[in-house]
């Protein structure tokens, strides 16, 4: 028997639509951000975010346990399922009122996540999936693309200093030069536009778990990949692809040399 993960894909939407339009009201209103001990960036919408989504989970699926990128996890004895929260993806571009961030939620269930949501709330964006039920993209079935030729591929990214910071320079160039057009439209937003067709692969060199939850079911129900730098399908692997899946094997070889 097929579990149906509707209930949750539901609930993870409208908690993302909500927590957004909540950081909404401090978007370009000039916030100065506090540091935290690795010194990236966090603001009062980051946490107040974070806060409204742990309590909607802690009242609709009080048995679950939590990981928060700012609050951290809270545990549940015996708890097969796990919220993963990251409630603004993307603050430096945030800080500096760039619309491309994100509201990130998903669900872990003994180890896989089964459903993902992410949400632009500058953008009015929402991609979602759950395993079984497709992808949407606000609203609308959505697949990946059908390029199938690296050299006429878009490849996504971050920030371009991030590949030689973490060893991963070599490969870059070689995306540099293999793919078609290489743009900087980082973070979530880029797996994102995987999934809906809009690029073909998104590399991310380092990354949190809580940074790509929502994206192995929303890349594999668009008919794409999401894995580590060696291919294999985590979230917990501190390094990320998405791919249209027919552009795997070829961004493999191009890692490998």
């Amino acid at each position: 028997m097929t579990t149906s993960y509707r209930r949750e894909l539901a609930f993870a939407t409208e908690t993302a639509y909500l927590a957004g339009r909540l950081t909404l009201g401090y978007f370009q209103t000039g916030i100065q951000p506090d540091l935290k001990p690795d010194d990236s960036p966090v603001t009062i919408a980051d946490r107040k975010a974070e806060e409204l989504i742990r309590s909607r989970i802690e009242e609709t699926f009080p048995g679950y346990a939590i990981l928060g990128e700012e609050f951290g996890e809270t545990d549940r004895d015996g708890a097969s399922r796990r919220w993963i929260i990251d409630p603004i993806d993307g603050t430096k571009a945030f800080i500096h009122g760039v619309p491309l961030y994100a509201v990130l939620l998903a669900l872990e269930v003994e180890g896989t996540v089964e459903v993902g949501a992410v949400y632009f709330p500058a953008l009015d964006e929402m991609v979602a999936a759950a395993s079984g039920e497709g992808c949407s993209w606000n609203g609308r079935p959505v697949r990946v693309s059908t390029v199938d030729d690296m050299s006429r591929a878009t490849v996504c990214f971050s920030d371009a200093g991030t590949f030689a910071e973490f060893g991963r320079a070599e490969e870059w160039e070689r995306f540099q030069r293999a793919a078609s057009i290489r743009a900087g439209w980082g973070d979530a937003y880029g797996h994102a536009l995987v999934a809906t067709g809009r690029a073909e692969i998104m590399l991310d060199p380092i990354m949190s778990s809580w940074d790509c939850g929502p994206f192995p079911p929303i890349l594999r129900e668009a008919g794409g990949t999401f894995t580590d730098w060696s291919g294999a399908p985590t979230i917990h692997g501190n390094e990320a692809i998405s791919t249209n899946g027919l552009l795997l094997q070829e961004t493999l070889d191009l890692i490998r040399g």
